[in-house]
C-alpha cells in the first residue's frame, strides 16, 4: 500500500494476516474522521480482488481487469454501502432490500452470491456509527455465518458508537490521526491539488484529518474560522455580535443548508479547540476553569443539537448567548 500514507500498524497487521492465511471475515475500522480509513479499505479490497497480487503483498497490480473494474467503481464483487444523504441511520433496505423485494436484494443477499469475476466478494460498509438496532439485526446472520470467501469491512469513528452486536463480531483495526506532513502531501496529490504553502497551512490546523483540511479549503471556511477566532480572543464576548459572526460566516461559505451545517460544525470544532487550549493554561485559576468548562459544555450541547438536525439559527443564538454569559 505504497499509495496509503501513514497507518503503518494497520498495514503490518494485514501483511502478517495474509502471510499466515488468517484473514477474518469481518473487520471494523475505527478512528477519527478523514484520516483515510475508507481509502485504506478501498486499497485493501483492490489488493484482495487482484489475481496478480503477490502473497502477503497489499499492492494490487493496477493493470489487470479486476483492478480496472475496481478503479472504475464497477467491480461486481466489490459492494459498497453508505448512509444516504438526509438519513440519520443506515436504512434496512440497504441490507435486506425494499419491502417488495425483501431478502432478494440488499447487501446481505448480494454478499452471499458467488463471485462473478474475482475469487471472493468484499463489502465496504461506511458510516458504521449510524447502525440502528433494527439494521444491525438484519446484518447479524451474515456476521455470524459469513459466506465462504467473503469479507466485510465496516468503517466508524469510535468503538463507543458501535452496537455491541457489531463490535463483538468484528476484528477491530484502529486508525490514528495523520501527521501534518502526511496531510499536506495528500492535499498536494488531490485531483485538484492545493498549492504547497496552502496545504501546509491547512494541514497544521486540520488535526490529522484530510477531510477537515479539504473542508477548510472550501469556499471561505478558512477565513470564517480566522474571523471567529479573532472574536473569541476578545476580552468580552457580545452574544449578538458572536451570533452574527456564526451566521454570516457560515453563509459566506455556502448558501446550501447541508454545506452550511458542515461549516458550522467546523467553526464549533475551532471554538472547542480554542477553549481546550485556554483550559490547559488556566489550571491555577478555579474561576476561569469553571467558566471554560461551562463554555465547552455549551459547545457540546450545540454539537449534539446539530447532530439532531435542529434549526441552525436557533442553535447559533443559544450557543452565542451561553458563551457570552458563561464567559463572565
Amino acid at each position: 500500500m505504497q499509495s496509503v500514507l501513514g497507518h503503518d500498524d494497520a498495514k503490518d497487521r494485514f501483511r502478517r494476516t495474509l502471510a499466515n492465511g488468517r484473514l477474518a471475515s469481518t473487520y471494523l475500522f475505527v478512528g477519527p474522521a478523514g484520516v483515510g480509513k475508507r481509502y485504506f479499505a478501498e486499497r485493501l479490497a483492490a489488493a484482495l480482488l487482484c489475481p496478480r497480487r503477490d502473497g502477503a503483498s497489499l499492492e494490487a497490480c493496477g493493470v489487470c481487469e479486476n483492478c480496472r473494474l475496481t478503479a472504475a467503481g464497477t467491480h461486481p464483487d466489490l459492494l459498497r454501502v453508505a448512509r444516504p444523504e438526509g438519513k440519520t441511520t443506515l436504512p434496512v433496505d440497504l441490507f435486506i432490500g425494499p419491502a417488495d423485494r425483501r431478502n432478494r436484494e440488499g447487501l446481505c443477499h448480494d454478499i452471499a452470491l458467488r463471485p462473478l469475476v474475482a475469487d471472493r466478494r468484499v463489502a465496504i460498509i461506511d458510516d458504521a456509527d449510524d447502525f440502528s438496532v433494527e439494521t444491525a439485526n438484519c446484518l447479524l446472520k451474515t456476521l455470524e455465518e459469513p459466506p465462504p470467501g467473503s469479507l466485510l469491512i465496516l468503517i466508524g469513528t469510535s468503538l463507543a458508537r458501535q452496537l455491541s452486536t457489531i463490535r463483538s463480531r468484528s476484528q477491530i483495526v484502529r486508525f490514528g490521526r495523520l501527521e501534518a506532513t502526511e496531510v499536506a502531501s495528500i492535499l498536494c496529490r488531490q485531483p485538484d491539488p492545493l498549492e504547497p504553502a496552502d496545504a501546509e497551512r491547512l494541514a497544521a490546523i486540520a488535526e490529522g484529518s484530510v477531510s477537515r483540511a479539504l473542508e477548510l479549503a472550501e469556499g471561505q471556511l478558512d477565513q470564517a474560522r480566522e474571523t471567529l477566532l479573532r472574536r473569541l480572543a476578545s476580552p468580552r464576548l457580545d452574544a449578538n455580535d458572536l451570533a452574527r459572526v456564526f451566521e454570516e460566516e457560515t453563509k459566506a461559505v455556502a448558501t446550501e443548508p447541508r454545506i452550511r451545517r458542515r461549516a458550522m460544525r467546523e467553526l464549533l470544532a475551532a471554538t472547542i479547540a480554542t477553549l481546550h487550549a485556554r483550559l490547559s493554561t488556566a489550571a491555577d485559576d478555579p474561576a476561569s476553569v469553571d467558566a471554560l468548562l461551562r463554555q465547552l459544555e455549551a459547545c457540546f450541547e450545540a454539537e449534539s443539537a446539530l447532530g439532531r438536525n435542529a434549526n441552525q439559527s436557533a442553535v447559533v443564538q443559544s450557543l452565542a448567548q451561553q458563551l457570552a454569559r458563561r464567559a463572565g
